[in-house]
């Protein structure tokens, strides 16, 4: 299955952390990658939610809840023609803070072809996701 992980420490509790991920609606003021967020449904991010998200040089995406614990990670899918892409988004407690782990993979019939694609900026998106939520969760609290 084509996929990418990245995995980077933050000097930031995990709570705070989690806060940054979580919040999805936020993303596009914090996270470079990502233009725009439409929530679907109201309420936190629980499992079954759905959220519309766009991003540069990729067609927009509704991204479905598939499992969430609280505090620590959620992962959501996307399903298209042929291709269905998983998203994990993990937290963990360090003595250095947090580490947070993102995680994409694609499978269906369709997978390899849509990796040759896309799995150069999806490699580069990911990376720099992780780094802004690391700068994000850095902050100082405004």
């Amino acid at each position: 299955m084509p996929g990418v992980q990245h995995t980077v420490i933050i000097a930031a509790p995990p709570e705070r952390v989690w806060a940054v991920v979580v919040h999805v609606e936020r993303w596009p003021e914090r996270i470079p990658t990502v233009e725009a967020v439409e929530r679907l449904d109201d309420g936190p991010l629980a499992v079954g939610s759905r959220t519309r998200l766009q991003q540069p040089r990729l067609a927009a995406a509704v991204w479905t809840v598939t499992e969430l614990s609280e505090g620590s990670s959620f992962t959501w899918v996307s399903r298209s023609s042929g291709v269905t892409v998983t998203g994990l988004h993990a937290v963990e407690p360090q003595p250095e803070g947090s580490r947070l782990t993102l995680a994409l993979t694609m499978s269906g019939p369709l997978s390899g072809l849509a990796w040759l694609l896309t799995g150069s900026r999806t490699r580069s998106y990911v990376a720099t996701e992780a780094a802004s939520i690391r700068r994000a969760a850095e902050a100082p609290a405004a």
